[in-house]
């Protein structure tokens, strides 16, 4: 998944070294971290590196991993990788979406953005249906420019009042297909086993690593 134009290009490999975790979300930079924990990758956040965030323009997950990824492997001069992950709630138009940190506010607060959410259900007929699924997209660029992006998805219902403080954003409310407890429930290697972001990494890992 090159993003160099339409001509099929040779994916490109990650080699060893140090890489830039293009976030300033704690949360999602420790999941990162542990997922990228065996492959001989030194994680390095933009927090750390001191790297303005920037405005994310894009009008999809992937384009906006992309834009972020490339400002933090431009400004550091290290390969980045970055992250745009979101809740698509099918009953609200699969809103919040690529909005879903936007529905915090600035504060990132996601008990609000989790309350926003339900309010919006409180408007629909009780009969309406909870099916929602987190999509997260992952752009990996190089200073010169060159992109791989990759994007994963996992389906379940939400679930109110949130359960369980583990995870982050609106992991207490989501529960995935097949499963009884909420993202905030659930054992961080568990969640890691099947996550969008999870199958996200997958995909990366088998091609660039």
């Amino acid at each position: 998944m090159s993003g160099e134009g339409d001509t099929p290009q040779a994916i490109r490999k990650l080699v060893p070294g140090r890489l830039v975790i293009a976030s300033h979300n704690a949360g999602k930079v420790r999941e990162i971290r542990e997922l990228l924990g065996p492959y001989g990758i030194e994680p390095v956040s933009a927090a750390e590196l001191d790297l303005p965030e920037p405005e994310e323009t894009g009008t999809t997950f992937v384009a906006n991993a992309e834009l972020k990824a490339l400002q933090a492997a431009d400004l550091s001069g290290l390969p980045a990788l970055a992250d745009d992950s979101g809740l698509c709630v099918e009953a609200l138009n699969n809103e919040p979406g690529i909005f879903s940190a936007r529905w915090a506010g600035e504060g990132r607060d996601f008990a609000l953005a989790m309350q926003r959410v339900e309010d919006r259900f409180a408007q629909l007929p009780p009969e309406t249906g909870r099916d929602a699924h987190f999509v997260c997209a992952l752009a990996l660029a190089w200073p010169d420019g060159h992109v791989e992006w990759f994007e994963g998805r996992v389906d379940g219902t939400l679930v109110w009042p949130p359960r369980g403080d583990r995870g982050f954003g609106y992991d207490p409310m989501f529960v995935p297909a097949g499963h009884a407890v909420s993202f905030g429930e659930m054992e961080p290697a568990a969640k890691h086993a099947m996550s969008h972001r999870a199958d996200a990494f997958r995909q990366l890992v088998a091609a660039v690593l």
